[in-house]
């Protein structure tokens, strides 16, 4: 029997380790993150069907937090804008890197970058469970070499690159 449960025990252990958690960037700077984002692309979400030109705008307040306004194109590029504003609050002792966003009060997702071109060119978001993903350009097209980069990169992170879908930009 014991030799049974610690056969079990090693099964469940790999299972659970091959299972990477999600890593942040060490540091992020929120002036420099500040300003208007291109999603490029991501995992589809309920509350995001239909959009095409989806930007996100971050702007940072004298209070500490930053106000996050999201926009889309509902149903095509010339769709009616489709528009939310909501909050950031920065997790202490991330490094700026793990956020809390909150469009509804009182709840607040995770907002986790797990990647941040050194000139903040474009970023990558996800949430702790993998389930959520965006990738943001600051330019509504991205580069195929910086794209497949950050594709390799989700794939070495565990991440199913599969469900990647990408986002429809001017």
């Amino acid at each position: 029997m014991n030799k049974y449960l610690l056969t079990l025990f090693t099964i469940i252990m790999s299972i659970s380790s091959n299972a990477q958690p999600v890593q942040t960037v060490p540091n992020v700077d929120v002036n420099k993150y500040a300003g208007k984002w291109y999603e490029i692309a991501s995992f589809p979400m309920s509350f995001q069907k239909g959009c095409h030109c989806t930007t996100a705008e971050y702007t940072m307040t004298d209070k500490g937090y930053l106000i996050v306004e999201n926009r889309c194109n509902r149903g095509s590029i010339n769709g009616k804008q489709s528009y939310i504003k909501g909050k950031a609050f920065v997790e202490k002792n991330t490094g700026n890197a793990k956020l809390k966003v909150q469009f509804f009060f009182p709840f607040r997702a995770k907002y986790w970058i797990i990647d941040l071109a050194d000139d903040y060119s474009y970023a990558v978001v996800s949430h702790p469970s993998k389930k959520y993903l965006w990738i943001l350009s600051r330019t509504p097209k991205m580069s195929d070499e910086v794209y497949q980069g950050i594709i390799t990169r989700l794939k070495e992170k565990g991440f199913d690159v599969s469900k990647i879908q990408m986002t429809v930009q001017i």
